[in-house]
């Protein structure tokens, strides 16, 4: 497509003491997508998250109330979580979607299993060492198949080459729909994924399955600035917000500052955002 797909993570597991902007109630939530649509986003993913402690929130009528807000907030396309490293069994995963009264138009399916590694190489400590996120093949495909059932998009979240590998073999089985939806996960911070480099991307691209595919790529606990230049030119989306990175460069910012940042820089290079029905046509 002509425009570059802008993705908000707007939450994921953020606190607000990293940064209070970080929404975590429905209103929150829809109020922040409306400012962020406005700035030019294309997608808006979002957690369920409590009022007051902000612990993962995995209600599908949390999901519901958060998908009506934001749709009635504006046209921007909704992308849920389903749990990703809350240690919930597939079924209570996928129950969220299924049970939601209102679903969104994009579910995450995260392509293998990880260690949750985060590292700071400043003061050389893990803030997390006993982490798995158990992605088995059955899940991976009970998943897919609960999320098309349901009228929903599935994203293939690729976190390894082995990701990639993987969700060739199941559009080679006719699971996984075409065009596909793909989220290209680098980071800095997070060992178990390439790093936000042109090399890591790089690498990643080069086992991208033979399909039409719109991608995009996530700096988990990273900054996206650095990268922009480098996906654009590559042909990318960005997928990008408080719930990964805090942006202190830019002060204390809103979710909608950091895409009006992003879309600063692609008007630098002669590219503008996808709209939101460019992005439901692509799909």
């Amino acid at each position: 497509m002509e425009g570059v797909v802008l993705t908000v993570r707007m939450n994921e597991f953020a606190s607000k003491s990293s940064n209070p902007n970080v929404p975590w109630t429905p209103e929150e939530i829809a109020a922040d997508a409306a400012a962020c649509a406005e700035a030019g986003a294309s997608i808006v993913h979002f957690h369920g998250r409590d009022p007051v402690t902000g612990a993962p929130d995995t209600r599908a009528s949390t999901l519901s109330d958060t998908v009506k807000l934001v749709s009635e907030a504006c046209d921007a396309v909704t992308y849920c979580t389903l749990g990703a490293g809350t240690g919930l069994g597939r079924e209570e995963r996928l129950a969220t979607l299924t049970e939601a009264t209102s679903k969104p138009e994009l579910a995450p399916v995260d392509l293998g299993s990880f260690n949750l590694d985060p590292y700071d190489a400043e003061t050389k400590t893990f803030s997390i060492e006993e982490g798995v996120y158990v992605n088995t093949v059955g899940t991976v495909r009970y998943l897919t198949e609960g999320i098309l059932a349901a009228g929903v998009v599935p994203s293939a979240v690729a976190w390894s080459v082995g990701s990639l590998r993987l969700l060739g073999a199941l559009i080679d089985q006719g699971l996984w729909p075409t065009p596909v939806y793909s989220e290209l996960v680098v980071s800095d911070r997070l060992l178990t994924v390439h790093p936000a480099t042109a090399e890591g991307l790089a690498a990643l691209l080069a086992f991208q399955p033979a399909a039409p595919t719109t991608w995009t790529v996530m700096c988990g606990a990273t900054s996206i600035l650095p990268l922009v230049d480098t996906v654009v030119a590559a042909g990318g989306g960005l997928a990008f917000g408080l719930g990964d990175h805090a942006y202190g460069e830019l002060g204390v910012p809103t979710n909608a500052d950091v895409v009006r940042a992003v879309v600063e820089r692609l008007r630098a290079l002669g590219r503008r955002p996808a709209t939101p029905d460019e992005v439901r046509e692509a799909l």
